[in-house]
């Protein structure tokens, strides 16, 4: 039984999945990686990636922050691949409970999915720093530089978490009680490098741990089949058996 067939076998005895996903996840849609050979890490930048995403970096250089943001962040045009859409596929069969996300880029919701954990925020929700208006990210990326509010003028902050921030607790109360009920935990597209999203792995104690990735994990020697490859192109060979 070649890797394909044993991972059809895991899906098809499975009926509480959940997916974690990372950045390779997104790689098919356009979108690089972070820590990629052709990733953010690895581009020349007046500053380093990690400084300018960071809570102090936006506070203090936000016209730098919204230059680097806008050009490296957003991939307004990306669409979902493979790999979301087989994800919404498995939750709208039954057979996936949630999809918990280290990507900002919302296209998990776009693929139809609904039970999404995105811990680490999302492009498409912005606030007014002082009144707390919501916009959209077709209202960001209409702004010239940095966007400011249509009522009170303060600056605009993107959702999404940054370097000396915390999680949302709600969203990280969710996406472990997901991943504690789950049968099979699907890992994919991450290196698990990344904490505290990383250590939710942790709270899974169901039947089948699964690790979909290019390279490899930390988690691939405790898991219970390691499939190596893209992860949009490993599961389009899946099928949904409800």
């Amino acid at each position: 039984m070649d890797k394909i067939e044993q991972l059809q076998k895991i899906f098809d005895e499975s009926n509480r999945i959940v997916f974690f996903t990372g950045a390779g996840v997104s790689t098919e849609s356009g979108i690089p990686d972070f820590r990629s050979v052709d990733g953010l890490y690895n581009q020349k930048y007046r500053y380093p990636p990690e400084r300018i995403i960071s809570h102090s970096f936006f506070r203090d250089n936000v016209e730098e922050f919204y230059r680097f943001y806008k050009d490296r962040m957003v991939y307004p045009l990306a669409r979902p691949n493979a790999a979301h859409k087989k994800m919404a596929e498995f939750e709208a069969a039954g057979k996936c409970i949630g999809v918990v996300t280290q990507n900002i880029d919302g296209l998990h919701t776009v693929a139809g999915s609904k039970n999404v954990y995105e811990v680490h925020g999302t492009i498409n929700k912005n606030y007014c720093t002082k009144c707390h208006r919501f916009y959209s990210l077709d209202e960001i990326m209409a702004k010239d530089g940095v966007p400011y509010c249509d009522d009170c003028g303060a600056v605009i902050k993107p959702d999404v978490v940054l370097y000396e921030e915390g999680l949302d607790d709600l969203t990280v109360s969710g996406a472990i009680r997901a991943i504690s009920q789950a049968d099979c935990l699907v890992i994919t597209g991450t290196s698990l490098v990344v904490y505290p999203a990383a250590g939710f792995v942790n709270y899974f104690n169901g039947k089948y741990l699964v690790v979909i990735n290019l390279s490899s994990t930390s988690s691939d020697s405790s898991a219970d089949l390691v499939v190596h490859g893209k992860v949009g192109e490993v599961l389009s060979q899946i099928k949904v058996n409800a």
